[in-house]
């Protein structure tokens, strides 16, 4: 082991662990600071999360929405891609999903709309993404500055059609009519047919999606040839193409890649929830999927932990903000915004100190211990 690096898993269990506590810690000042018991409000953000089954149905909701904007970018960034895209290629995956849920209203099974309407998220999504995937390929402009600009586009188109061409006919504000035919199946509602008593909530079977395109990344990245061409390009670009890896090509395949997990928020929100088409219902998903995957280290299970955790302090701190009226809403956003900041920028602040005993032990070592 070398005497600089930390072990496994060390690096991929301690320290995002510590990144968290740290994030908590400062919260915890904060609170202190405005008058209010930091036990009581970790207490309250956790019963507000998981101490109904409400709580957890919001929880698991928010999660799955964290879940597919989190592979997004792992994916892209296993071929050396930083997609800061997933905010525009989930709007648009709604829209895809939204347009083709209207098409499909009449004359058409629920059994055949709801994959149709899937596929349409995640085909728009993904031809969002193809375009500064082409440009970063074939004309060199930078993925992270095209993804940002396709952000801010993806939102004004959102605008004009929804104020000009899908607004439900007599209504005041900016969304399409209600569509019945591709209604994704809420769970409390399975639940409850089962016979479980279980209180509503918006967690529907896009939960279940999620956590099958978890399994899709892990064996497509991990085992498939497809997935050792991403990660040769993303350890080295250029010992890649010497293997026969055509970096141009590849570049699009994986943004169309990252870009339809992304456009699958749309499936969650719109088919899931809304059941119509309305703006704003990325709810910074986009973003927030960056930290998600760095906390997981770009790898299925961990960012499905990493998005449980996001999940927990979204729904606990809505809660939060009802229970502790100290505690306002803007101050759960930047309790939410200091985890996001030490598990991205800072995510290598507690490395040192963890690096300490591992260095202080390997210098320890006999050369005889060493062979």
């Amino acid at each position: 082991m070398s005497a600089r690096k930390l072990p496994l898993w060390v690096d991929i269990g301690v320290l995002p662990v510590a990144n968290v506590l740290i994030a908590l810690l400062i919260a915890g000042l904060v609170v202190l600071a405005v008058g209010a018991s930091p036990l009581d409000a970790v207490k309250g953000m956790i019963d507000g999360a998981l101490g109904s089954s409400e709580g957890i149905g919001y929880m698991l909701y928010y999660t799955t929405d964290y879940i597919f904007t989190g592979l997004a970018v792992a994916v892209a960034f296993h071929a050396g891609l930083f997609n800061i895209g997933g905010e525009g290629q989930a709007y648009l995956g709604g829209l895809g999903a939204g347009l083709a849920a209207l098409a499909l209203d009449h004359g058409v099974s629920p059994a055949l709309a709801i994959p149709l309407a899937i596929a349409a998220a995640a085909a728009v999504g993904a031809l969002w993404a193809a375009i500064p995937g082409y440009l970063q390929a074939y004309r060199g402009s930078h993925i992270v500055i095209t993804t940002i600009m396709f952000n801010f586009i993806a939102s004004a188109l959102m605008v004009y059609l929804m104020v000009n061409v899908l607004i439900a006919p007599g209504s005041m504000s900016p969304e399409s009519r209600e569509f019945t035919a591709a209604n994704i199946p809420v769970i409390s509602d399975i639940l409850t047919h089962w016979g479980y008593a279980v209180d509503t909530s918006p967690l529907n079977l896009s939960f279940v999606l999620a956590i099958a395109c978890c399994f899709v990344v892990w064996i497509v990245i991990w085992h498939t040839p497809f997935g050792y061409e991403v990660r040769a390009m993303g350890f080295n670009p250029n010992a890649a193409v010497y293997a026969g890896v055509n970096p141009k090509r590849l570049t699009v395949i994986v943004m169309c890649f990252s870009g339809a997990l992304a456009g699958l928020v749309g499936v969650n929100e719109i088919l899931g929830v809304h059941h119509r088409l309305l703006l704003d219902f990325a709810g910074g998903y986009g973003f927030g999927g960056i930290a998600v995957a760095l906390m997981g280290r770009n790898h299925p299970l961990g960012i499905v932990l990493a998005a449980l955790l996001f999940g927990i302090l979204q729904q606990g701190g809505t809660e939060l903000s009802f229970d502790m009226p100290q505690i306002t809403r803007d101050m759960v956003v930047a309790i939410q915004g200091l985890v996001i900041l030490f598990s991205g920028a800072l995510a290598n602040l507690p490395r040192p100190l963890l690096e300490a005993p591992f260095h202080w032990l390997a210098r320890r070592r006999t050369p005889a211990e060493e062979a």
